[in-house]
């Protein structure tokens, strides 16, 4: 269906508009933020440029990725609306396979007989289904349509291939706190938002900014919530004149319980803040680490999904540098689960702390990786002889379990034998640091490979012979 977003059919119309709708941005020159994506030769602009109608070197699909409320539904109606294309707009929530078509009949034949260009809007296209985005390719290749679409989530995942290589993706990025400054009190002033009726206090402006998280529809929404809040305007204590009503703080406040943390625990803001939250334990910052810890909780992420996460940076980041930290960890996870939120806001601090504070290696991590990379690459060979399990005669008289020697009988619990098999003799994955408990263990491992690698030189042989030994 063919819409036109942004007119007001009356004056009674126009009042009952949300203020985020009444004050959008009629032309590219009046939105606020994205001025890289807006600079003159861009998609945006040269598609938005009416010599681009008809042009092959004009974009003939743009996909529109950035978090909510930055402008992709308003950027996408002024290029239709600047181009002199026709604006036709879908809803990927509630629109199926059908309506795509019916769209894209209607824009080839509006084409062909009237010799008009049409510009296809699709919202949160990541919600189609592949059958339904693949009803847009034919139109896509043959021009019928220019395809805009929006999307919060990673066009690379959330759009097919053939769809995406045929498009121009527009990152857009949330709003400076100074852009929704600039926002906010043009709609204070401005006659289609509240029209100089209110006086908004600088506190409470920074108090909207900070709640609305780069969000400029959110900014508004608030704004127009606080302004509705107000009372009456009261009469000046002189009484000859009225006051313009002012939103302070209080009233902001009254309003919104709490600021919204933006944190789409489907999108990419949920894996930008949890990768964060791993490299800031890491980075051994514990401030950082409660910070992000506490995004995720106030945005309801599964305290479980962040305990499992805490669990594997033990593993990862620490190691053997503090092997006691993975205990704590895995203690903390199943207290979790029998407590539930908000305690275990107490316990997931503590075991994050524990990681960041702890001294780091990932010389485990590395260690598996590169024994895994040799078997992946047919580096086995065969398991020694006198390290195989001789259960039965048979296996015992193949020499299975021939010459093993029991650590424990040997000085240090250390047996001068090989363990390697042939082909891997003097292979070493695990390289220990110099912090925390790795300190210790570098001088220690350093003789124990020495008695070994010695055991394993060439026509080196076990030095205990005799019966197969169980143990």
């Amino acid at each position: 269906m063919t819409e036109d977003l942004f007119s007001a059919a009356d004056a009674d119309d126009e009042l009952v508009r949300p203020l985020a709708v009444r004050m959008r941005p009629t032309t590219l020159d009046d939105v606020v933020g994205q001025r890289r994506v807006l600079a003159q030769g861009s998609p945006l602009r040269r598609l938005a440029d009416p010599a681009s109608r008809g042009s092959l070197t004009a974009p003939s699909s743009i996909i529109l990725f950035g978090p909510p409320g930055v402008g992709k539904t308003t950027l996408a109606y002024i290029v239709a609306q600047q181009s002199g294309r026709v604006f036709e707009e879908l809803s990927a929530v509630t629109s199926g396979v059908k309506d795509v078509r019916a769209v894209l009949a209607r824009a080839h034949e509006r084409l062909v007989t009237e010799g008009k260009e049409t510009a296809l809007f699709i919202d949160e296209v990541h919600r189609f289904s592949k059958s339904q985005q693949d009803a847009l390719l034919p139109s896509v290749e043959n021009r019928d349509v220019t395809f805009i679409a929006a999307t919060t989530e990673n066009p690379s995942f959330s759009v097919i291939k053939p769809l995406l290589s045929r498009s121009v993706v527009v990152k857009l990025e949330s709003l400076e706190a100074d852009e929704l400054k600039q926002v906010v009190t043009r709609a204070v002033d401005d006659p289609r938002g509240l029209d100089g009726k209110v006086t908004l206090d600088d506190a409470a402006l920074d108090d909207i900014i900070r709640m609305a998280g780069g969000d400029a529809r959110k900014s508004l929404t608030i704004l127009e919530a606080a302004a509705g809040a107000l009372d009456e305007p009261q009469h000046a204590a002189g009484g000859s004149h009225r006051s313009k009503p002012v939103i302070t703080p209080q009233v902001v406040a009254q309003v919104m319980d709490a600021a919204t943390v933006r944190y789409d625990k489907d999108g990419d803001d949920h894996y930008d803040v949890v990768s964060a939250f791993i490299k800031s334990m890491r980075g051994s910052d514990p401030d950082a680490t409660l910070h992000y810890l506490a995004r995720m909780i106030r945005a309801g992420e599964d305290p479980r999904f962040i305990a499992r996460r805490i669990m594997i940076a033990a593993a990862e980041e620490v190691g053997m540098a503090a092997p006691q930290i993975l205990q704590v960890t895995v203690a903390a996870a199943q207290a979790v689960a029998m407590i539930g939120m908000p305690e275990a806001r107490i316990i997931l601090s503590e075991a994050a702390l524990a990681v960041a504070t702890a001294p780091k290696s990932n010389a485990s991590y590395l260690a598996i990786d590169a024994a895994l990379a040799d078997v992946d690459a047919g580096r086995i060979g065969q398991v020694p002889l006198h390290l195989r399990n001789a259960p039965t005669k048979l296996m015992e008289s193949w020499g299975n379990h021939r010459g093993y020697q029991y650590a424990h009988d040997a000085p240090g619990a250390v047996a001068a034998q090989q363990y390697m098999p042939d082909e891997l003799v003097g292979r070493e994955y695990y390289h220990p640091n110099d912090r925390g408990y790795e300190h210790e263990l570098g001088p220690r491992l350093e003789a124990i490979r020495s008695i070994l690698h010695r055991a394993g030189a060439p026509g080196a042989s076990p030095m205990r012979d005799g019966t197969a030994d169980h143990r």
